[in-house]
């Protein structure tokens, strides 16, 4: 193969792989918009710029086209994420103000209009795909609380956390900032003021540090 051939290969994959994630973004955005029911193929392809006909060449039907947006979208949210926890990796000498940021960052991630939406369209058509759950939370909410455990961990061995089971301790830290949000959006449907957010992030981290910081915490 010539080098003008490989070339021009590279090109059309690299074409093929954003016409399909410009698809998928496209299907997201309406099947939040319209709900899976109401959500039609048309409205897609127009929403992503191609053809119907290229919309089935990629996904072949609504159903595959629904689990593979949401998939998609799962793994934006979790790379927003472990973004945020990779801060805790340095979290220099103010660890409260590290982990109240690192909260407050999580949470305004959880907030957003693609974590709210994917939230309910998983919710509203769990009984119609059972598995959409297991395809959501394997990446965001398992891949977050592995990440978030990691640095609970580290924290752990160099003695700025107790001695402690990180994997739970990361569990606990995220409850306490997921229970309080979702009641204070009413389950996503409540847009929550950033000064509120904040407060959310700082009591969570306070009960935190009062369970899992060292003695002088």
């Amino acid at each position: 193969m010539t080098g003008g051939t490989a070339q021009t290969g590279r090109a059309a994959s690299r074409g093929r792989i954003d016409k399909r994630r410009a698809i998928l973004d496209a299907a997201f955005t309406v099947f939040a918009r319209r709900g899976y029911s109401e959500a039609c193929v048309q409205e897609i392809a127009e929403e992503a710029g191609v053809a119907k006909l290229t919309v089935y060449n990629h996904l072949h039907d609504k159903e595959n086209l629904f689990r593979h947006a949401l998939e998609a979208a799962a793994e934006v949210v979790a790379a927003e994420n472990l973004a945020v926890v990779e801060r805790l990796r340095e979290p220099g000498d103010d660890l409260r103000a590290a982990l109240e940021d690192v909260a407050y960052r999580m949470l305004r991630v959880c907030s957003s209009e693609r974590s709210r939406s994917l939230r309910w369209l998983t919710y509203a058509q769990v009984a119609r795909f059972p598995d959409i759950i297991e395809i959501v939370q394997g990446r965001t909410s398992r891949g977050l609380a592995e990440a978030l455990a990691d640095r609970l961990a580290r924290l752990s061995l160099s003695g700025r956390l107790r001695h402690c089971d990180p994997a739970q301790a990361a569990e606990h830290f995220l409850a306490l900032l997921t229970a309080p949000m979702e009641t204070r959006s009413r389950l996503g449907t409540r847009k929550v003021p950033s000064t509120e957010t904040r407060q959310v992030a700082t009591a969570a981290v306070d009960t935190f540090l009062r369970a899992y910081g060292p003695p002088t915490t």
